[in-house]
């Protein structure tokens, strides 16, 4: 095991750490607009939970490194414009344009974190590949979900925005 390895493991960790932390603030933003689509409203504030565990486990992985939160390197800037376009959304279309944006959002967790896997898998460390599979397929469940729900989504906004007097963008 390379010191340097494990230097680019736990980058790659504190990324997944703030990713997961921009990932929530993005799903409760779009969690406490959805007032007319409750299956997507619940899918989304059962993934808030889901994310919040995440935090821990990658946190755990941190802290068996040893590894100060005050270094936690924030890459929230790299992805805060993609948070902007998913969780700051009032544009008419808001809500397909969001499920739309969180489906992409899964896939960048999803291959972060089949990287986290490899990168763990190097350095021998199983209690991490354990987590991080865990907390991957949860990521893709959601994905799949997403996906497999956008057609629903899109017909609801449709039905909802051609029928007078009825908001649909939320």
């Amino acid at each position: 095991m390379s010191n340097n390895s494990e230097t680019h493991f736990l980058d790659w960790v504190r990324d997944a750490h703030a990713m997961e932390k921009q990932a929530e603030s993005m799903l409760e933003k779009m969690a406490s607009r959805l007032e007319h689509y409750p299956d997507l409203k619940l899918r989304v504030e059962q993934h808030i939970d889901e994310t919040r565990q995440h935090q821990v486990l990658v946190q755990s992985v941190i802290d068996r490194y040893s590894t100060s939160q005050s270094v936690l390197k924030n890459i929230a800037g790299k992805i805060s414009a993609f948070g902007q376009a998913m969780g700051g959304m009032m544009v008419e279309d808001e809500v397909v344009k969001g499920a739309i944006s969180g489906n992409v959002f899964e896939h960048l967790e999803i291959a972060s974190y089949t990287s986290l896997i490899a990168a763990a898998q190097h350095l021998n460390d199983h209690e991490s590949v354990d987590i991080f599979n865990r907390i991957r397929e949860q990521e893709i469940a959601m994905a799949e979900w997403t996906l497999n729900n956008l057609p629903v989504v899109t017909e609801q906004y449709l039905v909802r925005s051609a029928t007078p007097g009825v908001e649909a963008k939320k």
